[in-house]
């Protein structure tokens, strides 16, 4: 997670009204700055930089990217904008509030949709790299992808309680009825291991419901050690009466 490491580091030392993260490569292009500090100027506290196209990207990225944002929106929160980089322009509010945040491991794209604020976009189409190449190979990606998801969602704990619900109900009572209907009208004789069967899956789906339920404190437990603040404050309006 040096990347995101590099950028923690960025927005703890930048200084000024407006801070913009960009790679070095070009990529981005630095001229679009001028347009997103004018929505700034309208009143937007964050201006994100989003890509119209992907085509600078290999057809692997570009449908793994695709099936992660679908993946991590579907079961966290919050939902992050798709195609959307760390190229974005911030508030000093938006800064201050991100560099409030204690945790140390961090995946920036939800934590910046985590603060929230008033929000808009501008679009470009991505060229090529100037120089230089990707250090993010497939496997760095795919532990990037599951910080992204278990940074913001305990689905992966959840599954385990209804995995075990299905293994209990579907393997257990389905072969018990099965078993039972075999005998009462075929009058076929079962062998005693069935009956080992259906207790050993109906057994070892328990356990996986137990295995779920304390995912779920885990879960809770996990987010509090994070100690994220309930509540942001923008702006406090005071009266002068």
């Amino acid at each position: 997670m040096a990347k995101e490491a590099a950028l923690t580091a960025g927005l703890k030392i930048a200084p000024g009204q407006l801070v913009v993260p960009i790679d070095i490569d070009l990529q981005d292009p630095p001229e679009l700055i001028l347009e997103m500090v004018e929505k700034w100027r309208e009143g937007f506290d964050v201006v994100l930089g989003k890509r119209v196209n992907r085509d600078s990207d290999s057809w692997a990225k570009r449908k793994s990217a695709a099936w992660f944002y679908r993946i991590h929106n579907k079961i966290s929160e919050p939902k992050i904008p798709e195609n959307v980089g760390d190229f974005r322009l911030m508030d000093r509010a938006v800064v201050d509030a991100l560099n409030d945040l204690p945790e140390s491991r961090r995946f920036m794209k939800s934590l910046f949709a985590w603060v929230g604020f008033r929000t808009t976009s501008v679009e470009y189409a991505r060229p090529e790299r100037v120089a230089g190449a990707t250090k993010f190979n497939g496997w760095r990606l795919w532990n990037f992808a599951l910080e992204g998801v278990t940074s913001f969602s305990t689905d992966p704990l959840r599954i385990w309680t209804y995995l075990g619900m299905v293994v209990a109900a579907a393997t257990s009572f389905l072969f018990a009825i099965f078993i039972i209907a075999k005998v009462l009208i075929y009058g076929v004789d079962v062998p005693g291991y069935a009956s080992v069967i259906v207790a050993v899956t109906f057994l070892g789906g328990l356990q996986l419901i137990g295995i779920g339920i304390l995912g779920e404190y885990l879960g809770r437990s996990y987010f509090e050690s994070k100690r994220r603040p309930s509540y942001l404050v923008r702006r406090v309006y005071e009266s002068k009466d």
